[in-house]
């Protein structure tokens, strides 16, 4: 795939709708559940940009409207996990797209919980919905979105771990990954997808995480200005004797 110097994941053309398609299952039954993580980034850029995602059309509800300029479709495939790629070719076809015009978002068992990862291909890494898409597609580059989740617990069932909900001690992080989710989407748009993953492929932090930081730089600022102070003191006498043997 041909990628411009910029690393713009866009088309050079830039006149179809780019496809956002956020990979999970439909239904209550698998609401705030692992595997929707990417339902709920689609969730998110739907209300922030007033994009109701409704509309039932090619195997997944939708919705359309504008981010960061470029009309864009928010998908959420409606065929389960497994057989996502029936959708995604649906989308792909019927909106004439092109693969720089796609990005998957979706879970990753391989990431930290709320730890965001950007890529432009790769392989499916286990994802049973980017398998398939993979599979239908006919090829593994298209840029995709991916939310960790966590591992599975040593002795858990890897299906029963990712159709499972999200622990009270994974809330705060997990809220802070998929609003950094929806935010890499939007930056993949407005600045193209180098910088969007020079900018969020890195660690998150929790907002206790972030207050130890910062105490800890802030420290280290007033420990260097005492420092400094120290030193000055140190060389007030030296520099006054130095200037008396002058005289």
């Amino acid at each position: 795939m041909n990628w411009d110097k910029l690393g713009n994941l866009l088309s050079p053309k830039g006149e179809g709708r780019f496809i956002i398609i956020c990979l999970g299952n439909p239904g209550p039954k698998y609401r705030g559940t692992r595997h929707n993580a990417g339902f709920e980034v689609a969730d998110r850029l739907g209300k922030a940009h007033g994009i109701e995602i409704a509309k039932a059309k090619r195997k997944s509800v939708l919705g359309e409207g504008v981010i960061a300029g470029r009309k864009v479709v928010v998908a959420k495939p409606q065929t389960y996990m497994n057989l996502s790629g029936d959708a995604v070719v649906e989308l792909v076809g019927f909106y004439k797209a092109e693969l720089l015009d796609i990005v998957i978002v979706c879970d990753d068992v391989s990431l930290p919980p709320g730890e965001v990862r950007i890529r432009k291909k790769g392989s499916a890494g286990g994802h049973n919905g980017l398998k398939s898409v993979i599979e239908r597609l006919g090829t593994d580059e298209f840029a995709r979105v991916k939310i960790g989740i966590g591992e599975k617990p040593s002795g858990w069932d890897l299906a029963d771990y990712v159709l499972g909900s999200f622990g009270k001690d994974e809330l705060e992080i997990m809220a802070i990954g998929l609003d950094k989710g929806a935010a890499a989407v939007e930056a993949m748009l407005s600045k193209g997808i180098d910088n969007a993953m020079n900018l969020y492929n890195r660690k998150v932090e929790t907002a206790k995480e972030k207050e130890a930081r910062e105490k800890k730089e802030k420290d280290k600022l007033e420990k260097d200005k005492l420092n400094k102070e120290d030193q000055k003191k140190e060389k007030g006498p030296e520099a006054k004797a130095l200037g008396e043997d002058k005289t």
